[in-house]
């Protein structure tokens, strides 16, 4: 699952909720080697067999988080560890509550247990703040600043013939106007829904980047030309279709323009960018809200 579609609160909620679960686990895990080791009582709710489920972190995960993030395999596995660290900690404290010698192995599988949750909540947490930061905070596509290296990556592995990549550049047509109309506001609508619109519609390996203003660079690996061509055109015809609700009483309607070429293995990403845009700005000739494919005569 790609958290493109995940809005920037939800990314800090998440961010601070793993790093309050972090602190209580550890406060957690304190209290609880302190009564085993000092014979006390431990926490009924601990020993219950869905303590996992009732515990701070077990609340907001099975009751509070943000759907858009369920399939996300860090999250699924930081779940997985969690019941596990709560499974452990349940058979630990009920060994000493019947006075039984607590096995080796047991106490090495809880101790491993907060170790694997330890580090399934480092890992989703780098990702989440890699999301955050290196996404554009208004449409939240990708910043510029990762196309180069993005591009360059999905070049070795054209040239290794893994895999044929496109790019094309997309432009909102007439969109200057927008904003002299409706105002800056209604424009910052009208940038949010199309990149969301993008995002929403294209594989979550596809990637979507904020180049300028409202001009935006697709990636989309493992594409064919016809492949690709069809996908920029459904995406071309989709965002015709949108009604974009900016608070007047009628929605604005958009079009945009595209420009599509492959990324060449043997050529800098830079000259492949220029190719695209090259051809967005033949689509712009040809009276916008089209596709052209770059050749040789532009």
């Amino acid at each position: 699952m790609a958290l493109d579609d995940v809005t920037r609160d939800e990314l800090q909620g998440i961010i601070a909720q793993l790093k309050e679960s972090l602190y209580n686990h550890q406060q957690w895990h304190s209290a609880l080697i302190r009564a085993l080791i000092c014979k006390l009582p431990g926490d009924k709710h601990d020993i219950g067999i869905n303590a996992h489920t009732e515990c701070r972190f077990g609340q907001w995960y099975y009751s509070k988080a943000p759907e858009k993030i369920s399939t996300h395999p860090g999250y699924i596995a930081l779940g997985d560890e969690h019941q596990r660290l709560h499974h452990m900690a349940r058979l630990l404290l009920i060994a000493a509550n019947a006075n039984s010698v607590i096995s080796t192995l047991d106490y090495d599988n809880f101790a491993n247990a907060l170790e694997r949750m330890r580090l399934e909540i480092f890992a989703l947490e780098r990702e989440l703040e890699n999301t955050l930061f290196n996404h554009d905070s208004l449409t939240g596509a990708i910043t510029r600043f990762g196309i180069l290296p993005t591009l360059r990556e999905q070049q070795e592995l054209v040239k290794r013939h893994a895999q044929l990549c496109y790019i094309a550049m997309m432009d909102l047509d007439n969109f200057k106007a927008i904003n002299d109309l409706h105002g800056h506001a209604a424009g910052d609508i009208v940038l949010t829904q199309s990149v969301r619109y993008l995002i929403k519609h294209l594989r979550p390996y596809d990637k979507v980047f904020r180049y300028g203003g409202e001009e935006f660079l697709l990636c989309l690996p493992y594409t064919e030309l016809m492949s690709g061509h069809d996908r920029v055109m459904k995406l071309n015809e989709g965002l015709a279709s949108l009604e974009i609700d900016v608070g007047e009483k009628e929605p604005i309607h958009i079009t945009a323009s595209f420009g599509l070429t492959l990324l060449d293995p043997e050529l800098p990403v830079e000259t492949s960018i220029d190719r695209a845009d090259k051809a967005l700005y033949a689509a712009k000739a040809a009276g916008r809200n089209c596709l052209k494919i770059w050749d040789s005569s532009m």
